[in-house]
């Protein structure tokens, strides 16, 4: 659950849009051709994992402490960080009316029912599961954008989506078959669609500049949003320990601002279109990071279906980056 400080992948893809950074790959200047070097190559790289890192730290967190409380002093501790920062740089929160908006819409859909969601589906269901079901985000702005925005999709596009889902459907059918809480899959699975229709309905958040001022007020505004849905649903609670301090301290930091920082280079490197290549990473990343860690276990049938999300998630990347 990385996001600047805990912003999604497909927003920050829009983000480098809305700033025009550039959409291209990187150029040989003395031969005037693209390439892929190794520097963007290990930027995305990092950049993966890191942002798959976040679910097992998630896991970890809510061990000892409410969900949605623990993501409400999250979104604070981040939201200060990220609002010191900007005023650091500069950077004032005079926003346009469109990003007081876009910050908002963020805010309550992304931060708030997304992640919060996550964050309570993962008291019952493993980091790994939860991973998988994250990373087909992709998948699902796709379809929905072929369906009711009318963007193309080639043939290799629309291969990816049925793949995709038939990986997801496999591992659903063998988790089911195990037992796992079908309420935690289904509320990550709200939480996706969430997180969908915000990438795809909420625009102009970076349009008139404060970018990371920002992304500092929509952590408050999705921390306001949790502590309202805290003081209605959840009674707090904290069980102070290392693992938890130090799973804080990383989703704080590392998910969070230097996987942020990390994308911004590669962006900057070879373009937003080409970077969201580096998505079909994250389940991979994902479910072996947390096996690890947390000594989940995986069957077969799990990575077959990982594997085939992972390639599905490639072909869809790939078939939009043709169609830019």
């Amino acid at each position: 659950m990385g996001d600047p400080f805990f912003m999604r992948p497909h927003l920050l893809c829009q983000v480098a849009q809305e700033r025009n950074l550039p959409d291209g790959p990187a150029q040989d200047h003395n031969q005037g051709t693209p390439f892929m070097d190794i520097r963007a190559i290990g930027l995305g790289l990092a950049f993966a994992l890191m942002w798959s890192s976040a679910f097992t730290s998630a896991r970890i967190i809510v061990a000892d402490a409410s969900p949605l409380f623990a993501l409400s002093v999250r979104y604070l501790v981040s939201g200060i960080i990220g609002i010191a920062i900007a005023r650091a740089l500069g950077q004032n929160w005079n926003l346009t009316r469109g990003q007081w908006r876009a910050t908002i819409g963020f805010g309550i859909l992304q931060n708030a029912i997304y992640l919060g969601l996550f964050f309570v589906a993962m008291q019952t269901i493993e980091a790994s599961l939860a991973a998988i079901i994250a990373s087909t985000m992709p998948l699902m702005v796709a379809l929905a954008a072929w369906m009711f925005m009318g963007d193309r999709l080639s043939a290799i596009g629309i291969v990816g989506l049925i793949a995709g889902l038939a990986g997801v459907a496999l591992i659903m059918g063998t988790r089911i078959t195990a037992g796992v809480d079908l309420t935690g899959i289904a509320i990550c699975f709200i939480g996706v669609l969430a997180l969908t229709i915000a990438t795809l309905t909420v625009r102009g958040a970076s349009s008139g500049g404060n970018l990371l001022m920002v992304v500092g007020l929509q952590m408050l505004v999705g921390c306001v949003a949790l502590i309202i849905a805290t003081l209605l649903f959840e009674t707090p609670r904290l069980t102070l320990s290392v693992p938890l301090a130090l799973a804080f301290t990383y989703t704080c930091l590392v998910p969070g601002l230097l996987a942020t920082w990390v994308w911004f280079l590669l962006v900057g490197r070879i373009g937003a279109t080409r970077a969201a290549t580096f998505h079909f990473l994250n389940p991979f990343f994902g479910v072996v990071i947390a096996a690890v860690l947390l000594g989940e276990q995986l069957g077969p049938r799990d990575i077959l279906g990982v594997s085939i999300i992972a390639a599905s998630i490639l072909a869809v990347q790939l078939s939009r980056q043709r169609s830019v």
